[in-house]
């Protein structure tokens, strides 16, 4: 008896182990696998980062000359734009130059035109004075007649050299782009549409019309 219970001692001294130490060593062996892993993931990123940074170093840089050319057409259109500017401006200066440059030429011609005018006209202003004289002074009618004619063929005279005419009207047919007609009056079937009477003289400068004659028709 004393054998046999010595027997259930030794048996009893060896246990099993016990759930909580199984457990713990299965985690340490899991810990070491997933530590395992992330070392093997860590060496292959790092791995591809280095074929990344290969990569780029073994890829050809962008042209360069491409972007210079660019840059070139670039500077050549600004240098163009900056050239078409500067002739506009001048050409811009140019014609204001020119316009009043003619204003002021037309101006002056005018003011010439008009003091060569008044200079034909002063002789006969002068006769004009003398004649008033006479007048005051005689009583000789003819005398005073024929220097008042003299005075007006003069004063014609001077018209025609400044290039003014009279517009002929008397017996010929009514031109509207000459006569203007202020009065109708019958006089017969020959004188129907004809200019029978002058109220007023018309004149011309050279080709262009001063002032239209004023006339009577015939109807």
């Amino acid at each position: 008896m004393k054998r046999k219970e010595s027997y259930n001692e030794s048996v009893d001294d060896v246990k099993e182990p016990s759930p909580e130490n199984g457990s713990a060593t299965n985690g340490e062996s899991a810990g070491d696998n997933v530590s395992a892993g992330d070392a093997s993931r860590t060496d292959t990123l790092a791995d591809e980062s280095a074929d990344d940074a290969s990569r780029k170093d073994k890829e050809p840089e962008e042209h360069p000359a491409g972007q210079d050319e660019a840059n070139d057409k670039q500077a050549d259109l600004e240098r163009q734009v900056a050239e078409w500017k500067d002739k506009y401006l001048r050409l811009q200066a140019e014609f204001d130059n020119y316009r009043k440059r003619t204003l002021r030429e037309k101006m002056e011609l005018v003011e010439r035109g008009g003091a060569d005018v008044i200079k034909t006209m002063l002789p006969v202003a002068d006769d004009l004075d003398r004649a008033l004289d006479a007048i005051s002074k005689s009583n000789d009618m003819e005398a005073l007649r024929a220097g008042v004619t003299l005075i007006a063929q003069k004063f014609h005279d001077a018209l025609k050299a400044c290039g003014v005419s009279e517009i002929e009207a008397k017996g010929l047919e009514l031109d509207t782009d000459h006569h203007e007609a202020v009065a109708r009056f019958q006089a017969g079937e020959e004188q129907r549409g004809k200019i029978i009477d002058v109220v007023q003289k018309g004149y011309k400068l050279r080709d262009r019309v001063l002032r239209f004659a004023k006339v009577v028709v015939g109807e």
